[in-house]
């Protein structure tokens, strides 16, 4: 599947070794554009440090986690303790359930605030996601675009634009196989706000 066929107005991608569900408007403009002044303005953000190659940096975006009492979160070599669900955040997630059909139990919420803000490759595999995770992502704000390529390979293989109100569902195996990214782009200026909800599992379900 080309880059072009992967940017239809929806999609269904099957690449045998990966699934993905995209839903260019999930939500209404309206409501969208309501959710996302709410969550930029009410939303405690914090910008994490990560040690890269024996220097401290920033991480390129702010980020924001939420769940469950338990839903501890470890990734980047950061344990992030969930803050308490907000009435919104419930709401989204309770939408969100009827959507997958599967339970939540935790949102990722990373702000970019500009195109120069980023996401780097990488694979939502952490072992407390279980062995085949569903990521379910929720796009508010400007439109970015995600891309893929192959774990252990360089090219980028499929593209998909993210637009205001979208919901993108990856699940299966994807993670095994794929890396995504978001990535640096100067013809951004406006805020993107992404909403990713995962299940936690605990120890005795890993």
């Amino acid at each position: 599947m080309s880059r072009s066929d992967a940017q239809s107005a929806r999609a269904s991608l099957d690449w045998s070794d990966g699934q993905l569900q995209y839903l260019p408007q999930w939500v209404d403009a309206r409501m969208a554009e309501q959710w996302l002044r709410e969550l930029l303005v009410r939303t405690p953000w914090a910008q994490p440090q990560l040690t890269l190659y024996g220097r401290t940096v920033a991480v390129p975006r702010q980020v924001a986690w939420y769940g469950d009492v338990d839903a501890r979160y470890c990734y980047s070599g950061h344990t992030h303790v969930p803050l308490p669900w907000t009435p919104l955040l419930s709401e989204i997630r309770r939408r969100l359930e009827e959507q997958v059909g599967q339970p939540l139990n935790g949102v990722l919420l990373n702000l970019y605030r500009d195109g120069q803000d980023a996401m780097g490759w990488h694979s939502d595999d952490e072992a407390a996601l279980g062995p085949d995770p569903m990521v379910v992502s929720l796009s508010l704000g400007a439109a970015r675009r995600l891309d893929f390529r192959r774990k252990g390979g360089s090219r980028i293989e499929h593209s998909i634009r993210l637009e205001h109100g979208s919901l993108l569902v990856m699940s299966g195996s994807t993670q095994h196989h794929w890396q995504h990214q978001i990535a640096r782009t100067r013809k951004v200026t406006a805020p993107r706000l992404n909403l990713t909800f995962r299940l936690i599992r605990n120890e005795s379900e890993t």
